[in-house]
């Protein structure tokens, strides 16, 4: 009685399967690419281009802080853009009346914006859902008021707001300064994302997400619940106020009427479309929130914002889970398809 050879059906152990040599084999490359690209902006753009790219990677940190709050621990704020005004005008005060430099004022922002961040959230995090939502817009709607506080004008210069100097390239080096300030943002950006996505995935990043899925199980599993809320929307604030004083430096101005609620509505357009619960998300709801309104304004002068109104409900109808939530199921039903068609059939 003759026996089938076992090797014409059965595949070889050695050999990997598709899907994970397929994800080490693009990743990598991927990566790669976008690090050259992100190089070569500075060089191969206009100075306008490269202030646009700028303020790209400084929303994207912005939209990276509240995302960590609403993206990972389930809370709704509508307040961050005030958080990104104190951010900037710690900036704008330091260096207009402390003669401190430009990047001395970065490490005073983010314990500036941490310690406020995590003193409110600590009371303000025991609300829930649409009440915390209304407590941190309500914080949006008084931080334009109050930087043109009579009280605070001295400092903030009131309604005309703080003119700065944009910092030019150090060393003698052939930069221009929107140059030199894209590749700062640059490396700041990236050693930020990278400090959240190590932060995300340890300790605290877990219990947050615990928190986000079933407060009540984090707690009886021994979670601080008060304590990991007020800690996560401090971080957030921090991540914030860095990209705000990053913006003050950028835009080499600072003024209450630039940190109006539509700020903080913006941020939150940019976490929900590229994403929420991601990380890389916050790059592409960064560019949306930067480019679309100018694709906008340049289709309809007389109503751009219905124009991008049509924009996001668009991008809400064919993306409910955000540009990397699209973005992952299609490389799952690739990678699905990919692994049917190396089945082996019943006759070989």
């Amino acid at each position: 009685m003759s026996t089938l050879p076992v090797s014409s059906s059965q595949p070889s152990r050695s050999a990997a399967p598709p899907a994970v040599a397929e994800g080490w084999s693009w990743r990598p490359v991927a990566v790669g690419a976008l690090v050259l690209a992100a190089l070569a902006v500075p060089f191969v753009l206009s100075d306008y281009r490269i202030f646009l790219a700028t303020m790209t990677l400084i929303s994207a940190i912005a939209v990276l802080g509240l995302n960590m709050l609403v993206g990972y621990n389930g809370q709704l704020s509508l307040g961050h853009g005030a958080l990104y005004a104190l951010g900037a005008y710690v900036t704008a005060v330091l260096m207009e009346h402390g003669g401190f430099a430009w990047w001395a004022t970065l490490p005073v922002s983010a314990v500036v914006c941490f310690a406020f961040g995590f003193l409110f959230g600590w009371p303000a995090l025991r609300l829930k859902g649409h009440y915390l939502a209304l407590a941190t817009f309500a914080l949006a709607l008084a931080t334009p008021q109050l930087l043109k506080h009579k009280a605070l004008e001295p400092w903030t210069g009131g309604v005309q707001g703080i003119t700065l100097l944009k910092p030019e390239a150090p060393f003698g080096l052939g930069l221009s300064a929107d140059q030199w300030l894209y590749l700062v943002v640059l490396t700041m950006a990236a050693l930020l994302f990278l400090c959240a996505r190590n932060m995300l995935r340890g300790r605290l990043g877990r219990a947050t997400i615990a928190i986000r899925e079933q407060p009540i199980a984090a707690s009886a599993m021994g979670i601080n619940v008060p304590y990991i809320k007020a800690m996560t929307f401090g971080i957030s604030a921090l991540y914030t106020g860095v990209a705000g004083s990053l913006g003050a430096i950028a835009t080499a101005f600072v003024a209450p009427d630039s940190f109006g609620m539509f700020v903080s509505i913006f941020f939150l357009v940019g976490a929900v479309v590229g994403g929420l619960g991601t990380i890389s998300g916050a790059l592409v709801g960064a560019a949306f929130i930067q480019f679309i309104p100018n694709v906008a304004d340049q289709i309809s002068k007389s109503a751009p914002s219905a124009i991008f109104a049509a924009f996001l409900i668009l991008c809400m109808f064919l993306m409910p889970q955000g540009f990397v939530g699209l973005l992952r199921a299609g490389l799952r039903r690739l990678r699905t398809r990919g692994q049917r068609g190396q089945r082996p059939r019943r006759g070989d």
